[in-house]
């Protein structure tokens, strides 16, 4: 691998933070390997809300007492520690959502319904998650825009070639994932993003599966919007962000109305508030924010660089023990700096909602279905697969029990 002369992590003291990798089932320990899906969350961070509702619960930004100014401190600065983080230029280009899916919604609506027609393109990718596919189609549906597909090649890799055919000047959006939740692909964002520039086109990064894994620096890569979620990177549930250009912010209607992102109302009107509470309606999600803070400050301080490459060399070995069997199909590129700690696999006549049962016996958890990419199963010619996602807290020796599980769904499916 590429980063070797990095110090490895020390995984038995990380997963001493992490109470539930000690939970057994029928005698044997659990191996958790669905971290595509959701990711555990480590004391600290559990700490952090625990702390907020013991100690300053309040509604943020409408209350003089000390228990709202210190829950409104600690809130607004979670958003300087999101900038901060994948170095946006300040809080104002940081919105709020429950996930990455609203933050694609939230563009979606506030900007395409506005600006895009029937004289418009977007561009997505064959490998989009659903959280984008089905957005941009239904937004394409309603404001008469085309919807285009830069196509993945055998390899698993976007075909650059055929990128550069479909992006042009009749392109209003790109929108494209930088890792694939499904094939692992780490896409060529900057790249991608360049294009639908030269064209004048905007270009919304879905980071999913980079941010939680990576260093992620959105000034680097260039896109005007970027979006990613708490849950899969060690924070809560029901916490995204929207990363976007201040100025594209500023001229964005809001599509959820009233609390906290108005600023005066009459009978007749309303003047909204000021970035980025403009997108943040009601009470706003306070704790949740406040604990992905504390989630940003755990993943930092193992460090990022370090986690992308203890997660690339656990999915280089969970690939090379795959690829020894003949009956197993793995999907996406090989290993190396363009694939994410996931491997997705079909085992030859055993369907993957089967396969994920037997290693449930077992206690390995793992995804089965199509990943919320069934366009891209479809291309694949598969109706399911099954999908082992690695993150900090993961082994070898728990790769060696998956592959420990599939040789017993061998037999018995043999």
């Amino acid at each position: 691998m590429s980063h070797q002369h990095l110090e490895a992590l020390d995984v038995a003291a990380i997963r001493e933070e992490f109470p539930i990798l000690q939970r057994e089932f029928d005698g044997q320990q659990v191996v958790y390997l669905d971290n595509a899906a959701t990711t555990q969350t480590p004391d600290p961070v559990v700490d952090a809300i625990s702390d907020y509702y013991r100690r300053y619960n309040a509604n943020v930004h409408r209350g003089i007492h000390h228990l709202s100014q210190e829950a409104s401190i600690a809130y607004e600065e979670a958003h300087d520690r999101v900038a901060e983080f994948i170095n946006a230029d300040g809080r104002e280009e940081i919105v709020f959502t429950k996930n990455t899916t609203e933050a694609e919604n939230l563009v979606a609506y506030s900007w395409g319904l506005n600006e895009l027609g029937p004289e418009d393109e977007i561009v997505l990718t064959e490998m989009e998650h659903h959280a984008s596919l089905v957005t941009w189609q239904q937004i394409g549906k309603r404001t008469g825009a085309d919807v285009k597909y830069i196509r993945v090649q055998e390899d698993g890799r976007l075909d650059a070639e055929h990128a550069r055919e479909l992006i042009t000047d009749d392109t209003a959006m790109l929108s494209a994932v930088h890792v694939s939740n499904t094939l692992g692909t780490v896409n060529p964002v900057s790249e991608l993003v360049d294009i639908a520039h030269e064209h004048d086109a905007l270009a919304f990064i879905d980071g999913a599966q980079a941010v939680p894994t990576r260093p992620v620096d959105v000034e680097d890569i260039g896109a005007d919007f970027y979006a990613f979620s708490g849950h899969k990177m060690c924070g809560p549930t029901g916490i995204g962000v929207l990363y976007g250009k201040e100025h594209l912010l500023a001229e964005m209607e809001p599509y959820l109305y009233g609390g906290d992102m108005i600023k005066k109302v009459t009978f007749e009107d309303a003047k909204w508030n000021d970035l980025p509470w403009k997108f943040e309606a009601g009470t706003p999600l306070i704790a949740q924010g406040i604990a992905l803070a504390a989630a940003i400050d755990y993943v930092e301080e193992i460090g990022m660089d370090r986690i992308r490459a203890h997660e690339e060399a656990l999915a280089e070995y969970a690939y090379e023990r795959l690829a020894e069997f003949d009956d197993i199909e793995i999907y996406g590129p090989e290993p190396g700096p363009d694939r994410g700690g996931l491997v997705a696999f079909n085992l030859d006549d055993v369907h993957a909602h089967d396969l994920a049962s037997i290693m449930n016996d077992y206690a390995v958890a793992i995804r089965a279905g199509d990943h919320c990419t069934q366009p891209l199963h479809d291309k694949l010619g598969v109706a399911a697969s099954a999908r082992a996602s690695f993150y900090i807290y993961n082994t070898r020796e728990e790769i060696d029990k998956l592959v420990t599980a599939l040789d017993d769904a061998r037999q018995l499916f043999a």
